[in-house]
């Protein structure tokens, strides 16, 4: 596998345009006409993450309602069961499961294929993951929280990437935000991530936030069948500059542990956070990935990402955040002379 060194990603949603709201909530306008929007959106998308300079990009998943539910509205077996809080004044609506679940078709090749047709940069598809769909969803129809995962893994999931990568798909991000919510089903969430890519050949990375310390997720994470990790770090870290334990606190203990265990897969760094409108500056980027670099002894595991999606702000925060987070990477690279 080819080594990429400090490439920049993003790592999923962008906040649709105010303009693109109203026109899908507008029931006079056509499905076909709501499909272009669609379609100049994620264009536009990918063309500015060009402009900007990211190595990896998607479609700022111009085309999803949401993670989650996107997913349940495509899985037989599941069903929307009514809205529930998740956290400060956001809801989401919470999915059931009523029958064993069934693969319908490849919700994402449409999108994919847009993507592949219009991009000019290497191309990362994020998914949600097995756990996070059943963790976040009601069980009616298994007798465990395990049977029902690893049934999501195996009969959806699974089929879903096999279709994804027989259209190009080549660079595959599952994300498990519940992953680390409960620190002692991580041998559930190892196992269905690994059930999930089961005998396909594609580069896969699992996304996870959420998460006071990843540590919790050894031993057992060394047995998944990853490439990548991307990860949240900012939220947690210090916005002092200075690549000392103290000013990069958000990012020690993991990076310790990563080091103790001998990993040798890449971890896509959050150097932004997602829940401040506060723009890092490129010299704290900067700092936040020479310090990983230091810690690893090895750039070429270290990527450089937003901690999460960016939907939860501004498109000209979202956007002024991810110039900063090029512009830092690019100061990191030329001081470890990369």
């Amino acid at each position: 596998m080819k080594k990429f060194p400090l490439a920049t990603q993003e790592i999923g949603s962008i906040r649709k345009p105010r303009w693109l709201v109203k026109l899908l909530q507008d029931k006079n306008v056509s499905d076909e006409v709501k499909e272009e929007a669609r379609s100049d959106v994620a264009l536009l998308n990918l063309k500015l993450f060009e402009d900007i300079g990211l190595d990896v990009i998607y479609d700022g998943e111009a085309r999803r309602v949401e993670m989650y539910e996107y997913s349940i509205r495509r899985i037989e077996g599941l069903q929307l069961a009514g809205k529930i809080r998740s956290w400060d004044n956001k809801y989401y609506n919470k999915g059931r499961c009523t029958k064993k679940v069934k693969y319908t078709g490849p919700y994402h090749v449409d999108e994919f294929l847009f993507v592949k047709e219009n991009a000019n940069r290497m191309i990362k598809l994020p998914i949600t993951g097995a756990y996070t769909l059943a963790d976040w969803s009601y069980n009616e129809a298994y007798k465990s929280k395990e049977d029902f995962t690893i049934d999501l893994a195996r009969k959806v999931i699974r089929p879903l990437i096999k279709d994804l990568v027989k259209t190009g798909a080549d660079f595959i991000q599952i994300d498990e935000p519940a992953a680390t919510t409960h620190p002692d089903e991580m041998q559930l969430v190892v196992d269905s991530f690994n059930e999930s890519i089961k005998g396909i050949n594609a580069k896969f990375g699992i996304h996870i936030c959420y998460s006071e310390d990843y540590s919790n997720m050894y031993p057992e994470v060394l047995e998944m069948k990853n490439h990548q990790y991307e990860l949240e770090f900012a939220n947690r870290d210090s916005w002092n500059k200075g690549i000392n334990h103290s000013n990069r606190n958000g990012y020690e203990s993991f990076l310790k542990t990563f080091r103790e265990y001998g990993e040798k897969k890449e971890i896509g760094l959050g150097v932004l956070d997602v829940h401040v409108d506060e723009i890092e500056s490129p010299e704290l980027v900067r700092d936040r990935i020479s310090y990983a670099v230091k810690m690893t002894d090895n750039p070429d595991l270290v990527h450089v990402n937003p901690d999460c999606g960016l939907r939860t702000r501004s498109r000209e925060t979202s956007f002024a955040k991810l110039k900063n987070m090029v512009i830092g990477t690019e100061m990191a690279k030329k001081k470890l002379q990369l």
